[in-house]
């Protein structure tokens, strides 16, 4: 069984920096296609960031695009700068066994319980 972990959320103001990590085990997860989802109160939970399993492929929801950074070696992060208060959200780390610029929830296998991060104005 997969276990996915999320660390690294909190509280921070607007402008400022956060990086989160997510940690797969029980598995391989050099093989997983990785990603960062989030989800607001009241919201539906959205893509954010994903990467190849290799690393060599990134994509990225428009509303990050510029201000976060997602990377991997043995673990998965999201460097997210220039924070905003409509960052504000649960974030959810997942994997995927196979597949390419995987925007969907519904294409990912196993989910992280997230890790809040909250922006303050």
């Amino acid at each position: 069984q997969v276990q996915v972990v999320e660390s690294g959320g909190g509280l921070v103001q607007a402008g400022g920096s956060l990086r989160l990590s997510c940690v797969a085990s029980g598995g391989t997860q050099s093989k997983y296609a990785m990603g960062w989802f989030r989800q607001a109160p009241g919201k539906e939970r959205e893509f954010v960031a994903g990467i190849s399993w290799s690393g060599g492929s990134t994509y990225y929801a428009d509303s990050v695009k510029g201000r976060f950074t997602i990377s991997r070696d043995n673990a998965l992060y999201l460097l997210m700068n220039s924070l905003q208060p409509e960052d504000t959200a649960v974030y959810y780390c997942a994997a995927a066994r196979g597949g390419f610029r995987l925007l969907k929830t519904y294409e990912y296998h196993y989910w992280g319980q997230g890790t809040q991060v909250t922006v303050s104005s």
